[in-house]
């Protein structure tokens, strides 16, 4: 069964740093890209750093230049470190990554998400 537990979030005053984890297990995976996308209330889901299988990645314009998306292939864990952040950071948190389900390749959000709050 494919899982995926993200952690690492809480409450961090403006200008301070979280690093989230997103620990997955149960699976083959279908493609190598990975991502890390936040909800806030009342918002459209907004995709906030990719990588993919050669270790490229990419960054919203928002987050670019204070997150930084990694991934531990022993570990089969995505992180994602929040520097820097600001209120606008305020958001549950999922991983999304492609993995084999009764021979389809599904790439979905495995996980409950972790929440992040910013306060000013």
């Amino acid at each position: 069964q494919v899982r995926a537990v993200e952690s690492g979030g809480g409450s961090v005053q403006a200008g301070g740093s979280l690093r989230l984890a997103c620990v997955t297990s149960g699976y083959e995976l279908c493609r190598y890209d990975m991502l890390w996308y936040r909800r806030a209330p009342g918002q459209e889901d907004e995709v906030v750093s990719q990588i993919d299988g050669s270790g490229k990645t990419s960054y919203a314009d928002s987050v670019k230049g204070r997150f930084t998306i990694s991934w531990a292939n022993t570990e089969k864990t995505l992180y994602l470190q929040m520097n820097s952040m600001n209120p606008e950071d305020t958001a549950d948190y999922f991983c999304k990554f492609g993995a084999w389900r009764y021979g389809l390749c599904r790439f979905e959000g495995w996980g409950p998400g972790t929440q992040v709050t910013v306060s000013s």
